[in-house]
């Protein structure tokens, strides 16, 4: 070639193909899926948003806030189920189908939905996609180094797992629906009434979420005990979370097989049921505005009815704000601690609940170890418990001081509303529909913090070990 040939060369810079992008893209999710996760998440509460506000989405065919659009999409994609407008009223059927897909989106959690797709679509499920998967649904899967296979769902079995989770999520949702809408037509609601308002309550139900698309409520079905009853069972299993799920699918009745998170999650959520059931029986027996009229079924069951929905269901036969100051803080508790880990439930989950109470067990008991049905927990368990604890408590505690200082509304009734903001239960005591825009910002943090915080928080704190070669000398302080 002439050396003038050479001279009128145009070096370009190389292209971007969607192969490469795709590469990129997967080696971003694989360095950092909580990272990913974040991303995910406030790009699908912008968007959300954006559909919230669109004439189409209201009733009155207005544009919706910017304030009560962002609230919304954050407590959809959260699966909370606070409002700041009449949900029932406010949406069109454009804006409640808007709500039914986001709730499912938010309810299986990002990551584990990507990679059911990815797997409906590819057919197959690769290592890194493996490892997103299951970081989503155990947040200390992403430890650098070696980590244990006695998790709660094997490396392996994460593609069948996650086939679990897609099938059990119609599976439920669809016998729920098919229990409650006979009910609603013996009610007298219209069929096509009766049809969609059981789909809305078997998926508001299971992703623990407590929106009602009629606007009385649960009023009409107040002393409905077969369709409260439904409720419950649809929010017991939303929340126990779908590692426990896929294992009793595969082994219900061979406990002998369960792991130790199946174990401590159904021990732990079976007696924070009954113990919740039964302060609801001591506080509020004599509670005119509450149970105080009822007889002792009728009062056992609606506090029954009440324990399981502080969880995180979200669901309410009674004011809120009519609950004795005692209650509220019963309530509190309940709604803090939450459901199960990879679950639809939010608070600081029951597991960890349980691995902190082992450790001061065996911290009392003067062990070096703690064990639980024949198993050891290992130390670093305890620091992500540590951690997520005070993440929570952190963020509860400064939502609280703000929301206090806009409202200048009662203690009790903040601390509620802030608790059922980060734990995504929904419950209110009336506070959050009257707050203004600055103090519906404010919530709309807490409920994105308590939904993504403590799971971003937990795989960064069991991703931050890094090696190091040397140890500094040791000094106790004084504790306690």
């Amino acid at each position: 070639m002439p050396a003038s040939s050479s001279r009128n060369i145009v070096h370009r810079p190389p292209r971007l193909s969607v192969r490469t992008v795709r590469d990129r893209i997967s080696d971003f999710t694989g360095r950092s899926p909580s990272r990913f996760a974040l991303l995910i998440f406030t790009a699908l509460i912008l968007v959300f948003t954006l559909l919230f506000s669109l004439p189409i989405a209201s009733s009155a065919g207005t544009i919706t806030p910017l304030a009560d659009s962002l609230f919304t999409a954050v407590s959809v994609i959260c699966v909370t189920g606070l409002s700041v407008v009449d949900m029932a009223t406010h949406w069109s059927l454009v804006g409640h189908i808007f709500v039914f897909i986001g709730v499912q989106i938010g309810a299986l959690g990002v990551l584990t939905l990507a990679s059911i797709l990815g797997l409906v679509i590819s057919r197959k499920l690769g290592l890194r996609a493996k490892l997103i998967a299951a970081s989503d649904s155990n947040p200390l899967r992403v430890h650098h180094g070696p980590v244990a296979e006695g998790q709660a769902v094997r490396l392996g079995e994460i593609g069948s797992m996650l086939l679990t989770v897609a099938v059990s999520a119609l599976v439920i949702e669809a016998v729920i629906a098919a229990l409650l809408f006979p009910r609603m037509l013996i009610d007298g609601i219209p069929a096509w009434d009766a049809l969609w308002n059981s789909v809305y309550y078997s998926a508001m139900a299971f992703t623990n979420t407590g929106f009602t698309p009629n606007a009385e409520g649960l009023e009409r079905f107040a002393n409905d005990y077969w369709f409260l009853s439904i409720l419950m069972i649809g929010v017991f299993l939303g929340a126990i979370g779908f590692p426990v799920i896929y294992a009793l699918s595969r082994s219900f009745f061979k406990p002998r097989r369960w792991s130790l998170h199946v174990k401590l999650t159904l021990l732990t959520t079976l007696i924070l049921f009954v113990a919740g059931a039964v302060a609801f029986v001591i506080l509020e027996f004599n509670n005119p505005k509450t149970f105080g009229s009822l007889n002792a079924s009728d009062t056992a069951f609606q506090s029954l009815f009440l324990s399981m929905m502080t969880r995180s269901g979200g669901f309410s036969t009674i004011s809120i704000a009519d609950l004795n100051g005692s209650s509220l803080l019963v309530a509190d508790m309940l709604m803090f601690i939450g459901g199960g880990s990879a679950s639809t439930a939010g608070g600081i989950k029951v597991t960890t609940l349980a691995v902190l109470f082992l450790a001061a067990l065996a911290e009392a008991r003067g062990r070096p170890d703690m064990e639980a049905f024949g198993r050891r927990i290992p130390q670093d368990v305890v620091k992500v418990a540590l951690s997520v604890v005070l993440w929570g408590a952190t963020i509860v505690a400064l939502s609280s001081i703000v929301i206090l200082q806009i409202t200048k509304a009662p203690l009790d009734h903040v601390l509620f509303d802030v608790i059922s903001a980060f734990a995504t239960t929904g419950l209110s005591t009336g506070l959050t529909d009257q707050l203004p825009d600055s103090g519906k910002y404010v919530m709309a943090a807490t409920m994105f913090m308590g939904r993504i915080g403590t799971v971003t928080l937990a795989a960064a704190v069991a991703a931050s070990q890094n090696a190091q070669l040397f140890r500094r000398p040791e000094e106790r302080p004084i504790v306690g």
